[in-house]
């Protein structure tokens, strides 16, 4: 077997496969003795079907199989060997591939169209400036997240009186023209409002001060400016039903329920971070300061590679590709898409290969290697963020863990991860080769980069 390359140009290449019937025929061979060992036909034992009979009938076909097989294990072969940098799949050029007859044929050659990666250079070194930004965290940003823990981890209370915000449970029914309860007219039991939601401040003002027990009469069409949706949940009706219910109604108060935060006490503490882990109001701001400064490490790390991204994709230029072969592949991955997807989405898919690119650039460079205690560290990492965000900031590790491991089981969120886990390097080794431009910022100017 002879394979061969050819640069036709810069980012285009040809590869040429001879194949003679000494690279596949011992292979045939022991394939068609397998079909035998199985083959079922009418006048032979199982087992017995002459050779010469298989051939006959399957020989074709398990010779296409063969020489199939043995293209695409010496072909990527000889892609790794001669260490060519190809982009996407390598894709059969019909054009200068002579007519291919299997049955007839006892030596082919196949030809190849491969895709060429563009020559260039994005190695780091101190040349290279890229800022990077520290977000301060204040006393301002520590008390608001001591009000969001307190908010977060606060009760329902049954109080005497309405403030705004409160819950209001009672008997809603429907009056006449004089005020008086409507005959054969609409009863709801147990009805709940929220009365400092309501749209019309005429008729929210009626529930100021009111205590359980009052009788308020109140225009629930107008509180909620006619809104057939609202009214009719409020009147558990059809919107269809709520034409006619435009009039006053009266509604006793049976229950009012407040939202009480959390005092900032022990309890708080202990919730938060653990039994014992916090003793006191002070350390209590203070691992919520060091939370916050975590958490824009994180953030400060994705600016950081949003920046690197844009030095080195300014640095390195527009790049050539072989376009044409890419949109080939392009519309191969894409059968169910249509040529306007590839001309909609193929200059997007050029940034994004650059930058992938880049990476591997960066990723030979640094010498980086992925493991799977990286990936699982990756995964523990998003895990940890996921219970921050419900307020449960200390999860023992076994948890953590678990629930890391649940993540590696699904193909999509792996992918996800092992991207992340090389970015996280790719960064690490990357800040420490450029030169660093840095800059302290507050939450708002941070925040106010993302807009544009």
């Amino acid at each position: 077997m002879n394979t061969t390359f050819e640069k036709v140009d810069q980012v285009n290449g040809l590869i040429t496969m001879q194949i003679e019937k000494a690279d596949y025929a011992e292979n045939v061979e022991k394939e068609l003795k397998n079909y035998r060992k199985k083959a079922n036909m009418s006048g032979f034992r199982v087992g017995q079907v002459p050779m010469g009979l298989l051939r006959k009938r399957f020989g074709t076909e398990v010779k296409a199989e063969a020489i199939d097989k043995l293209i695409r294990e010496k072909l990527y072969g000889y892609i790794r060997d001669e260490k060519l940098s190809v982009l996407g799949e390598p894709l059969p050029n019909d054009e200068k591939t002579p007519k291919v007859d299997f049955e007839m044929q006892d030596d082919f050659t196949f030809v190849f169209d491969v895709a060429l990666a563009p020559e260039f250079d994005a190695k780091l070194t101190k040349k290279d400036k890229v800022d990077f930004y520290t977000i301060t965290v204040d006393d301002e940003m520590v008390s608001k997240q001591v009000e969001s823990y307190a908010s977060r981890n606060g009760q329902y209370v049954k109080v005497d009186s309405y403030e705004p915000r409160d819950m209001v449970k009672g008997l809603l029914a429907e009056l006449d023209e004089a005020g008086q309860p409507k005959e054969g007219g609409l009863q709801v039991e147990g009805a709940v409002m929220l009365p400092d939601y309501m749209k019309n401040d005429d008729e929210k003002a009626k529930f100021a001060s009111a205590k359980v027990n009052d009788v308020l009469v109140f225009n629930p069409s107008k509180a909620y400016n006619d809104s057939e949706t609202e009214l009719a949940s409020l009147l558990r009706l059809k919107k269809e039903e709520v034409a006619d219910k435009k009039g006053d109604f009266s509604f006793q108060i049976e229950e009012i329920t407040r939202y009480q935060t959390a005092p900032v006490n022990q309890d708080l503490f202990d919730h938060i971070f653990g039994e014992g882990k916090v003793k006191s109001e002070e350390e209590f701001r203070a691992r919520i300061k060091e939370q916050l400064e975590n958490q824009f490490k994180n953030d400060s790390e994705f600016k950081f590679m949003l920046d690197l991204r844009k030095h080195l994709v300014k640095r390195v230029g527009k790049l050539e590709y072989p376009e044409t072969m890419l949109k080939r592949i392009m519309r191969l991955n894409n059968p169910d898409k249509d040529e306007k997807f590839v001309d909609d989405n193929f200059e997007k898919s050029l940034e994004e290969l650059t930058w992938q690119l880049i990476k591997e650039q960066l990723t030979e460079q640094f010498e980086i290697k992925l493991t799977q205690e990286d990936v699982l560290e990756a995964a523990k990492v998003v895990t940890k963020m996921q219970f921050a965000q419900y307020g449960m900031m200390e999860v023992p590790e076994e948890v953590l863990n678990n629930y890391a491991q649940e993540m590696l089981k699904k193909k999509e969120q792996t992918e996800g991860l092992v991207t992340r886990a090389i970015e996280q390097k790719v960064a690490a080794a990357a800040k420490a080769a450029v030169k660093l431009n840095e800059k302290t910022v507050t939450l708002d100017e941070f925040n106010a980069m993302f807009k544009d």
